[in-house]
């Protein structure tokens, strides 16, 4: 009976467990389902808040916009009247229509394979070609600011194409009134592919070498002026001096159309600076004074330095500063203090005015309309001088760790590598030119002028 008994409650036992195992897997089963039902909708409210961050935010993309607008406008008209103003008259469409032509092949590459290889996908790795014809860019796509806020990826891809167009249009200071109007043209292509979009990845992109060691370029020094400066330089050594250069006077033909040019380039300089903020923040209006100040120094500087060497303070001196002070700025904009601008302008006048007045002579090279006096020294100058100006102590936005030491060591490493890479660069992409269209106009052309010779036309009837 007993034995009974115990077999009796063994089996309800076990009946009892099997319930409520079954039980606690209905639970189970019941709360992973709960769990599914209120975890689908959070995931899709997470990717709903995702998708409404990277909304490129309209203030800084209407400020962006027109920064970049502002750069075309330092090209076309800004340096077309500048350049042109400075050459004689039989040479003013020339010069002209090679700075335009060259800027707009310059945009066509850009959007080609220029974008692709400077700022390419997949952590922006260089020569990444999933990117080329902008074949990953859609009105929806955005691109990264310094902070948590975005931009249209097109509007990114234009502001950069005019940095890459006018690097290309600078060079042209140094070889006008007598190079080719194809040779410009193959030079363009060729220079653009080894030359600028190297140095842009390098310095700009993230995982590019010189960006990756600290290296400080908020505009250009080192893409933009060192390198048009050293390749106009290097094409000026290639292509020879002007018939009757330096016994002859070649004083340019129209300081007005210089001056018209100076005023259109320092307008379009803000977008070329503040814009590189990619922003509407405090540090482009840092950008935004500075690129005042600095400018208003220099150019003043010029003229007192030519006063000191016994010369009248003159247009040509006081449109020269001013050059020189936008390109000394440029690297430093948004790494300097006002003072601190100020300083560098004044000190990039002078030794650009020293270049300029005594270098270049003793040198024996005919750097047309200064390109490589101003912008390649000045760069320099500006490029060096950011890793001074950028300390707290001098009213810069250096951190509390910051060392001047360790970081003008590194400007001066990333001026180097410019330099060397633009001059072997444009040696091989003029090399090449030389080879296939010939770099230099006739004789008979160059005494005539190029408008006539190479385009048919005159600017003055």
């Amino acid at each position: 009976m007993i034995r009974k008994l115990t077999c009796g409650l063994g089996a309800l036992g076990t009946s009892l467990f099997a319930a409520t195992a079954a039980f606690a897997q209905e639970a189970t089963e019941a709360a992973a389902e709960a769990a599914e039902a209120v975890a689908a909708p959070v995931a899709e409210a997470t990717e709903a808040a995702a998708e409404v961050v990277a909304v490129a935010n309209p203030g800084n993309n209407a400020w962006m916009m027109t920064a970049t607008v502002l750069v075309l406008l330092m090209i076309l008209p800004g340096l077309a009247l500048f350049y042109g103003g400075l050459t004689r008259a039989k040479n003013m469409l020339s010069t002209m229509t090679q700075i335009g032509a060259a800027a707009a092949l310059a945009m066509l590459i850009w959007i080609m394979w220029g974008y692709s290889t400077a700022f390419g996908p997949e952590g922006n790795a260089f020569f990444s070609w999933g990117n080329a014809f902008l074949s990953q860019v859609t009105s929806d796509s955005t691109a990264a600011t310094f902070s948590d806020e975005v931009i249209s990826e097109y509007v990114f891809v234009s502001f950069q194409m005019t940095f890459a167009a006018i690097t290309l249009a600078l060079i042209l200071g140094s070889t006008a009134e007598r190079m080719k109007f194809s040779a410009t043209m193959l030079f363009a292509i060729i220079w653009l592919t080894i030359v600028y979009f190297p140095i842009a990845h390098m310095v700009w992109a993230g995982g590019g070498l010189l960006f990756e060691m600290g290296a400080l370029d908020f505009a250009g020094g080192t893409v933009v002026h060192i390198n048009a400066g050293v390749s106009g330089l290097v094409l000026a050594y290639m292509l020879g001096k002007r018939r009757g250069y330096p016994a002859e006077p070649m004083p340019p033909h129209s300081m007005t159309l210089t001056m018209v040019g100076t005023g259109l380039l320092w307008v379009g300089w803000f977008g070329f600076n503040a814009g590189s903020e990619l922003e509407a923040d405090g540090t482009a209006g840092l950008a935004m004074i500075n690129t005042f100040v600095a400018t208003a120094a220099a150019g003043l500087t010029w003229m007192v330095v030519e006063r000191l060497s016994g010369h009248k303070g003159s247009a040509l001196g006081f449109c020269s500063g001013i050059i020189a002070g936008l390109v000394a700025v440029t690297p430093a904009a948004g790494n300097s203090g006002p003072f601190g601008a100020v300083v560098l302008g004044i000190v990039a006048s002078i030794v650009c005015y020293f270049f300029v007045a005594k270098v270049k002579g003793a040198m024996g090279y005919d750097d047309s309309l200064d390109a490589f006096g101003i912008h390649g020294v000045g760069g320099m100058v500006g490029a060096i001088g950011t890793g001074i100006v950028y300390s707290p102590a001098l009213g810069g936005p250096g951190g509390d760790d910051f060392v001047m030491g360790s970081q003008v060591m590194t400007q001066i490493i990333a001026v180097a590598v410019a330099i060397v890479w633009a001059a072997v660069g444009t040696l091989i992409a003029g090399t090449i030119t030389k080879m296939i269209t010939g770099l230099r106009v006739s004789e008979e052309t160059e005494v005539e002028g190029l408008d006539i010779g190479e385009h048919g036309e005159r600017a003055y009837n």
